[in-house]
Parts: structure tokens; C-alpha cells; sequence
């Protein structure tokens, strides 16, 4: 019997009677995570992380839970609940959080991020740490499966949160722990070597140990800059790491612009004239306090660059003199005008008229096989196919024939995961249909090469409905779904028991 197996032997209990373990959606080395319901937050999806309960530990860890739970931010995921629970006659502890769609170790598998992808994961991670290092706390357990999607949107695992200079709840230090780890305590350089090894990975597809001291090469489309940083995260000496707040200023750097427009302020710096206009625009932004007249750029720049030369008359300058001659139109301009006006509107008034009425009456009399009717008539009746876009799907074709389907259900899948695929994942599903035309039992006969696919087609397939029927024949039918970037495609097709 797998390990999965054994855990699937809890699905259907129920923690603490709040709680029902509906499916199990994966495991760590100290812990495993089903789905399950919230109603104390009316969310029907949430998730359960289950872990034994040392005697010594169990009351630290509640403590941690409960003091994270008081936190909200945007990129970090909420915790909803914990406590402490029995299944199986052993004592558990238990946390509840948001539910998320996908994270970045389900990605990695079938391709690296790119530069672009590694960047807009980077922001909102760095915005959670930030916050959480403001408050003298650490994540303590950056790695690809604690960069969740949820809604769309980036966030971070926040299970294992806990006060800078507190020693992690799990003895073994992994590839993605900073090397002082195995000291017990970490501060916040800490996490910013378990960024650097995450971002490593995701960049590369490949796990890098650097405490081993093996370096890995990072893509050449990566800004040299940042790609220095990444490399530094992974020193093994805390105090040559750079901060948070370094690679915020990597990705943000915008504040030494003040710095460019303030030099041309000095009243002594002479101005090159074939400079680029940046230098022109204090000179505007302090030429009102003197005058309200328009000023010759060029003048301007001459008047910058000695100091002492005489002020430009108010009159002088030529870009004033074109919306005088453009304000009044001349008598031949405003001729023509009124002669469109009187004349070639009402023609083609007229024109258009007289067009739609030769296509009306011409139109009853075009053949079948026009192209306005050709789509129509090349619709196929059967198989059963739809197609999706995105999280609200939209059915794009369907065949109405006898014993055919009634409703399907196309899988909701989120920005983030669309992104990920490449090529296509095709998923099939054998279902089972009562005479009612309900799915009573599904099989899943095609996993493809994603499980997060593969759930989402079975949870899909249940809520499938057919039409009545009494043929036995009809009662199983064969749901196949493809997912690809442009969207997500379905096909039914009827099977013999």
C-alpha cells in the first residue's frame, strides 16, 4: 500500500466534527493537507494542514498560529483556524487556511519561469517579507511549494511564521534552509538565502545546495544586476547577503531620478545646447514666478547658459504667432466648409440609403451556400465539444442529439496555471449515468501530466448532467478535456458498459 493510499483512508472523517476531510491533496515530511470547508468564514474550499503533536512543541506552535492568524496582508495566506485533534486513536495538530489553486513546485516540473514571470513573482513576495521582518518575524520556509496562487494572485504560506531567533518546528534543515540553520536560530538573512535558492530554482529548473558550494549558472536575459543579488542571497555568510530592501531598490529604482532634473538648477552650470530636453524642464517650472509670457525654448537655453544676458522679450518668440493664424479660417476655408455641409453630407446621406436597399432586396434571393451561412452549416453535430478562456467559461460549440448532454462543466482554471501549461494536457474521465441522466461514478482514465489538471477534470465530470435514458448504452460516457493556454476544451463521447 503507497503512502498516498494510506493517507486517502482518512478522506470522509471529520476533525473536531468542523471539519470534513473531503480529499487529500498532498504531504510533506512532517505533514499532510487535505481540502476541506470553512463555514466560521463561509468559504465552501479551504485547506487542512495536519501534523502530529509533540507534547513539549504543540503549545508553542498554537501560540504562533494564533499570533500570525491576527496578521493581514495581501500576499500572505490567511490562517483561519488551528487546534489540536485525533485521528486514528495518534493526537494531531491542525491549521486551516485559504485554499489554493496551484504553487510554483507544480510548475517547475514541466518548465522555468521566465525572466519576466521570475520578476512579477519577485514584488509581491518581497512586500510580504518586508512586512513580516518589520515586525521581527521571519517565514522560515521559503521553497516553491509555499509560493501559492490564490485568486490569481501571488502569496506565501504562513504556517510556519515565527519570531526572528526562534528555532524552526521541524529538526532537519533541507537544501532550502540558510546554512546557520542547523544552529537552530535564523534572522531575516535567513529568509533572503531561501529567496535566492527558490529564485535559483525557478529560473533553472534545477536545485541548487549552495552550501555545498556548487554555483549555477542564472539565465543571460537576467538583468546583471539582479542576477548578483540572487547570487550574493546565497552566501553562506549571513552579514554578505543583501537585504529585502536591496532587491526592492533593484526592482524599483526610479529614486535617483530627482537627482537628474535637480542639477541643471545650479545657477553657475552651463547648459549644452544640443542636450536633451530634460535640462529644459526646471527652467519652465520657474519661469512662471517671473512672467506668464511664453518662452522661446532656445532662448531659454541661451539664458542659462550666461547668466547675465538680457531677458527675452515677451513678443519675441515664434510658437506663439501659430495659434493666432490658425484661430481665424480664411473665407476659402470656411467656403468649403459650408459646402460639405450643404451639399456632400446629404449625398451621402442619400447613398447610403439607397445601398441598404439594393442589399435588402437582393438578399432573399443568395444562395444557401453563401459565406454568411457556411459556419452554421459546418457545425458538427457530434461529438459534444466547448471551449473555455478562463476562469468564467463560455461554451463555444455543443451538439443536441438524442441522449446527448444536458449541462457540462468545463474546468475554472486561474491566470497563473493557464500560463504554465505548454502544448496541451488531454485528461479523460469515465463516467457513470443513472437513468435520471446524473453522474453517479467517475473513473479517471487519462491523468495526463499534471494531477492539479487531473482534479480539476474530475471535480468537472461529477457535475456533468445527461438526459434520461433508459438504454443501458448510454450510461457510460467518456469525458475528455484538453488544457492548453488559449483555453480549456471538452468532448463527450458515449461508451458500452
Amino acid at each position: 500500500m503507497t503512502e498516498t493510499e494510506i493517507w486517502t483512508k482518512w478522506e470522509s472523517q471529520v476533525v473536531n466534527g468542523v471539519f470534513p476531510l473531503r480529499r487529500f491533496l498532498g504531504r510533506s515530511n512532517h505533514s499532510v493537507v487535505f481540502l476541506t470547508e470553512c463555514k466560521a468564514h463561509n468559504l465552501s474550499h479551504a485547506a487542512i494542514k495536519i501534523l502530529p503533536a509533540g507534547a513539549a512543541q504543540a503549545e508553542t506552535q498554537l501560540a504562533r498560529w494564533k499570533s500570525v492568524a491576527a496578521y493581514s496582508h495581501p500576499h500572505l495566506i490567511r490562517l483561519l483556524d488551528s487546534g489540536q485533534c485525533k485521528l486514528g486513536g495518534h493526537p494531531f495538530l491542525y491549521v486551516v487556511t485559504e485554499y489554493a489553486e496551484q504553487n510554483l513546485a507544480q510548475i517547475l516540473p514541466h518548465r522555468a519561469l521566465t525572466v519576466g514571470e521570475a520578476t512579477e513573482l519577485l514584488a509581491p513576495t518581497l512586500d510580504a517579507l518586508a512586512f513580516l521582518h518589520r515586525k521581527g518575524m521571519l517565514h522560515g520556509r521559503l521553497k516553491p511549494p509555499n509560493f501559492l496562487v490564490v485568486n490569481d494572485g501571488l502569496k506565501l504560506s504562513s504556517d510556519a511564521i515565527r519570531a526572528a531567533g526562534e528555532p524552526a518546528a521541524s529538526a532537519k534543515p533541507s537544501a532550502y534552509d540558510a546554512p546557520e540553520a542547523v544552529h537552530g536560530a535564523m534572522g531575516p538573512a535567513g529568509d533572503v538565502y531561501g529567496l535566492g535558492v527558490s529564485l535559483t530554482e525557478a529560473l533553472t529548473q534545477r536545485l541548487t545546495d549552495a552550501r555545498q558550494g556548487t554555483e549555477t549558472s542564472l539565465p543571460a536575459l537576467l538583468a546583471p544586476a539582479l542576477a548578483d543579488l540572487i547570487r550574493r542571497a546565497l552566501s553562506r555568510d549571513p552579514t554578505s547577503r543583501p537585504t529585502i530592501a536591496d532587491f526592492q531598490a533593484q526592482l524599483d529604482p526610479p529614486a535617483a531620478a530627482p537627482a537628474e532634473t535637480a542639477a541643471p538648477v545650479k545657477a553657475a552650470a552651463p547648459v549644452n545646447p544640443i542636450a536633451p530636453v530634460k535640462p529644459i524642464v526646471p527652467a519652465k517650472s520657474t519661469a512662471p514666478a517671473k512672467s506668464t509670457a511664453p518662452v522661446n525654448p532656445n532662448a531659454a537655453a541661451k539664458a542659462a547658459a550666461v547668466p547675465h544676458a538680457a531677458p527675452v522679450p515677451p513678443a519675441a518668440p515664434v510658437p506663439p504667432a501659430a495659434p493666432a493664424r490658425s484661430a481665424a479660417p480664411s473665407r476659402t476655408t470656411a467656403a468649403r466648409e459650408q459646402f460639405a455641409t450643404k451639399w456632400i453630407v446629404p449625398a451621402a446621406a442619400v447613398l447610403l440609403i439607397l445601398s441598404i436597399g439594393v442589399w435588402a432586396a437582393l438578399r432573399p434571393f443568395r444562395s444557401p451556400s453563401s459565406p454568411s451561412t457556411a459556419p452554421a452549416a459546418a457545425e458538427p453535430a457530434s461529438p459534444l465539444s466547448a471551449r473555455t478562456a478562463g476562469p468564467s467559461p463560455a461554451i463555444l460549440a455543443a451538439a443536441a442529439a438524442a441522449g446527448s448532454v444536458q449541462h457540462q462543466e468545463i474546468p475554472s482554471i486561474s491566470r497563473g496555471a493557464r500560463d504554465s501549461i505548454r502544448g496541451q494536457i488531454k485528461v479523460a474521465v469515465r463516467v457513470t449515468v443513472d437513468r435520471a441522466g446524473n453522474v453517479v461514478a467517475e473513473n479517471m482514465q487519462l491523468h495526463g501530466s499534471s494531477r492539479y489538471f487531473a482534479r480539476l477534470a474530475a471535480d468537472a465530470a461529477k457535475k456533468w448532467k445527461f438526459a434520461p435514458a433508459d438504454n443501458p448504452s448510454m450510461r457510460e460516457w467518456l469525458l475528455q478535456f484538453e488544457f492548453s493556454r488559449s483555453g480549456v476544451s471538452a468532448r463527450a463521447t458515449a461508451r458500452k458498459p
